[in-house]
């Protein structure tokens, strides 16, 4: 092996020459995740295959002093996996094994590289699924999920990935391997709700224990299409306040269409309405005819254009691509695009929404929002052209007044795409100094050299302060 770097060459010892990347031409596909705003190339690119090799890559980078990053399948949003300064980046999509299910007591352990769908489709035979659904799941990793906390369409009623993961193997920041959690749970610090959605900083999750659900019995999904913006937001909360309790409840505005039906999955959804909206049930199958009615209903009060119900599985599964794809389908109406991950409390979507189109009307930049309405989890995508000078830093800019808006209305910054860097100074808009200050010596004690993805979810130090925004309402 050329002693081009030491460093490379003592890597290349532990997991084998095959299974390191140093060559200029093979690390450009890693200069960035998701988030393409910023890109910078690794020093090297490591492919451990089990948690000793993980654990021996960790301590001796630790050993040397060397920064380094875990890295999933790289469709994360933010920036989370984007070397700034040279780091090794540990890409773990060799671990990709499921480990062993367990259908009695309803569990599944997989390996961090384990892509997330191809758990719900590995129990399916037996009726069994994983609940959280990230529009990325057809690639995304279950270890990438688990840094980011990841959500998707279903999370309203069904919660995020914290909420069903039950244990985690962990390779700490010197190389030391440990147990978290586990079944039955055992009391103190819920040390395993700490470390999802940590984003990498606190450690690299090399075995994860999830929970898997039953099948529902029945499952229903509802399309409404409205003249106003506003009368979908409202239906959006007469629907939860009617009683019912969606298993998604989405929504896509009049951009966010054009760009869906010009995507490869178009459903025909009508030109000039102002919303969609994609509403699913799931329970018991003798409750779920009331649930539609009472939907249909609800939509009807809001002067709701045109309302149907998926007549077939084949339909429902066109609505749900249409709406899985609708990041990428961006693509097809614009050059370029940055997807921002703010939340409201839902009661305050119509004067969000209304101060979105005004921030883009100001900017010049179209934004399309696609969004989990209810939970108030939005997704405005702000398009942009890369080649004309200026346009990615306004882009950058209107995302980051977008976040205020939605901190201003008692919201946060992410709800599940993280902070990594295309947010960490927003990280102001919610916390004071001191209660960054707080989050930062948790991140030391586990992190102490910050050598463990270093520079992501934490403001530079020494900024002024944002205004903070007032405390998040719960409704």
């Amino acid at each position: 092996m050329p002693a081009i770097d030491p460093i490379v060459h003592e890597l290349a010892r532990i997991v084998g020459a095959d299974s390191v990347l140093y060559q200029r031409e093979d690390l450009a596909a890693y200069e960035c995740d998701g988030y393409t705003v910023h890109k910078h190339p690794p020093r090297a690119v490591v492919f451990p295959s089990c948690t000793e090799e993980v654990a021996a890559v960790v301590k001796y980078l630790h050993d040397q002093n060397i920064p380094f990053i875990p890295r999933g399948a790289g469709t994360g949003l933010s920036g989370g996996a984007v070397p700034l300064g040279g780091e090794v980046i540990i890409s773990l999509v060799k671990m990709k094994r499921l480990l062993h299910v367990d259908y009695e007591n309803r569990l599944a352990v997989v390996e961090p590289g384990f892509v997330n769908l191809k758990l719900t489709n590995s129990v399916a035979g037996k009726g069994y699924y994983y609940a959280p659904d990230p529009s990325s799941q057809y690639a995304c990793t279950i270890g990438g999920n688990v840094g980011e906390n990841a959500g998707g369409a279903h999370c309203l009623k069904y919660g995020v990935t914290t909420n069903h993961v039950l244990g985690l193997e962990v390779v700490l920041a010197n190389g030391e391997i440990a147990e978290i959690g586990g079944v039955p749970d055992a009391p103190g610090y819920d040390l395993m709700g700490l470390l999802t959605g940590s984003e990498g900083t606190l450690g690299i999750v090399t075995r994860i224990t999830v929970r898997i659900l039953k099948n529902p019995e029945g499952k229903k999904t509802v399309l409404a299409y409205f003249d106003s913006v506003e009368e979908a937001s409202q239906a959006v909360s007469d629907i939860v306040a009617a009683g019912i309790m969606p298993a998604a409840l989405e929504m896509m505005d009049k951009t966010a269409i054009e760009g869906v039906e010009a995507g490869t999955y178009p459903v025909g959804h009508p030109k000039g309405v102002e919303a969609v909206l994609l509403i699913e049930v799931d329970g018991i199958a003798a409750g779920i005819d009331d649930q539609i009615a009472k939907i249909v209903s609800v939509c009807q009060g809001r002067k709701v254009s045109e309302v149907k119900v998926a007549a077939t599985e084949e339909e429902r599964a066109r609505w749900w691509a249409n709406r899985k794809t609708a990041f990428p389908a961006m693509g097809s109406i614009s050059p370029d695009y940055l997807v921002q991950d703010g939340v409201i409390p839902r009661s305050r979507l119509p004067e969000v929404l209304e101060k979105i189109r005004q921030i883009s009307e100001r900017s010049g930049l179209r934004i399309a929002n696609v969004f989990h309405a209810g939970d108030g989890n939005l997704h405005p995508l702000i398009l942009f052209d890369a080649r004309i000078p200026g346009e990615t830093e306004l882009a950058v800019r209107v995302g980051s007044e977008v976040l205020k808006v939605c901190a201003d209305a008692g919201g946060s910054i992410t709800g599940e795409h993280g902070v990594g860097i295309e947010k960490k100074e927003e990280m102001r808009y919610v916390f004071t100094d001191d209660e960054l200050e707080a989050q930062l010596q948790i991140r030391d004690v586990f992190n102490p050299r910050n050598l463990l993805n270093p520079d992501k979810m934490f403001p530079k130090p020494g900024r002024c302060a944002e205004m903070r925004a007032a405390p998040v309402e719960i409704r």
